[in-house]
């Protein structure tokens, strides 16, 4: 039986565990192909409701498969946190001072990581 109500877990965790679930796969998968390698009984319908949110936000591609869709991320894990930050600087219209602060608290080791970056070029 699934999670009690008092114990359901967060939609960010059940979008993580979605997302691991088909970084892992390789390759597009139904709702019901993810529901299977996920543990803690989640219904098709609660994978079928998070695929859905996560291609409105942007995060996976889909493609018609039968009378249905299969899934698949736009990017890797790390490519997927590179387009939240775009977004996220995005949202705000002095890109100048949001870049300077972050790069204001940014660690020394950080800092230097993105020295080399920029100065390594594309």
């Amino acid at each position: 039986m699934g999670l009690a109500k008092d114990e359901r877990r967060p939609a960010g965790e059940l979008e993580a565990a979605v997302m691991a679930a088909l970084w892992a796969a390789g390759a597009p998968l139904t709702p019901a192909q993810v529901q299977a390698r996920l543990a803690g009984g989640l219904a098709r319908t609660t994978v079928t409701t998070i695929l859905s949110r996560l291609h409105e936000k942007g995060t996976l591609r889909r493609e018609r498969q039968g009378r249905g869709y299969a899934y698949r991320p736009v990017e890797d894990p790390h490519g997927l946190t590179a387009l939240r930050m775009h977004s996220e600087l995005d949202r705000d219209s002095d890109r100048e001072t949001v870049l300077a602060r972050f790069v204001a608290q940014l660690s020394s080791d950080d800092e230097q990581v993105l020295r080399r970056l920029l100065e390594e070029g594309p």
